[in-house]
């Protein structure tokens, strides 16, 4: 987690610029936009302050203003440049690369004016589905690349998590509409990858059905107490480690065997994990979705 990457290659910024590392170069031989330290094998590394440099660049390139004009900017004026396209400009289609360099710098401000700018013409429905699962997937390709530390994917996603569980709690002052079902959230063992699932609590919420949140790493011997609870329980898992491919079968049994076969509930699950799940592994009380849109239209 304190292991924050410091350098990085032109691959690196290729993933996180969009911009490809050939145009890199001539930007670099031609404007002087960045300054590379070379290895004793002549292969270019480049410092957070030249990453942090392209991304704003970048943004501007996109937002229609020429390369030779961003060139004759100061390096100090650049990040006043932004803050305005970011401020005057409709930014959608920019939301994105503006949350990546409040990533990069570790900027909580420029998230947050990027994601107020984003409320003014959309809902946060819009702003999810839109600029934060695009930003989530990129980060992921990121994270296998190596292009990102542990430190700036722990900010971005924990500043994402906090509008999540923001909106949810403005849901919360209603009493559930709908009384039908009562869905409890959890992950697995050993599983911490929560966003999807506190975004799923916010959808249901928001359906008007009552939720029971219980969060990361849940052993399913605890979830035996929520059965006596209420009645027509949803138990929702969202499995994007944990449990793998070779655990799968094996959790799944264990999961109706601790519960009950007889038991009256149903278990609905996604994520990464659900596509090694095969016909035959699903019990009948078992339903298995591709995505947050699908389960949300079964609602």
């Amino acid at each position: 987690m304190n292991n924050m990457k410091k350098y990085f290659s032109i691959r690196d910024l290729e993933n996180l610029s969009g911009i490809k590392a050939h145009t890199i170069r001539i930007w670099e031989k031609r404007y002087n936009l960045l300054e590379p330290e070379r290895t004793t094998t002549n292969i270019r590394n480049y410092s957070l302050k030249s990453l942090q440099k392209l991304l704003n660049i970048t943004l501007l390139y996109n937002n229609g203003h020429k390369i030779s004009k961003i060139a004759q900017i100061p390096d100090t004026e650049i990040p006043n440049f932004v803050q305005e396209v970011i401020e005057k400009k409709t930014i959608k289609n920019h939301a994105i690369n503006s949350f990546k360099i409040a990533m990069v710098n570790f900027d909580s401000n420029l998230f947050y004016t990027t994601y107020n700018n984003l409320l003014k013409e959309s809902s946060f429905k819009e702003v999810f589905y839109e600029a934060f699962i695009p930003l989530l997937s990129e980060l992921g390709l990121l994270w296998q690349n190596n292009a990102v530390s542990p430190s700036h994917e722990h900010f971005i996603t924990n500043l994402i998590k906090q509008k999540i569980i923001l909106n949810t709690e403005k849901l919360l002052v209603n009493k559930p509409s709908k009384t039908d079902k009562t869905f409890v959230l959890f992950l697995p063992d050993n599983e911490i990858h929560d966003i999807g699932l506190l975004y799923l609590n916010y959808e249901i919420t928001l359906k008007g059905y009552k939720t029971i949140y219980l969060g990361q790493t849940v052993p399913i011997e605890c979830l035996k107490d929520l059965l006596g609870y209420c009645e027509n329980i949803y138990f929702l898992s969202y499995f994007t480690v944990e449990p793998n491919k070779g655990k799968l079968r094996k959790y799944i049994e264990n999961f109706h065997t601790e519960l009950g076969a007889d038991t009256n509930y149903k278990f609905w699950v996604l994520g990464h994990q659900v596509q090694h799940i095969q016909g035959d592994m699903l019990p009948k009380n078992m339903k298995k979705f591709k995505s947050i849109e699908k389960l949300v239209s079964e609602l």
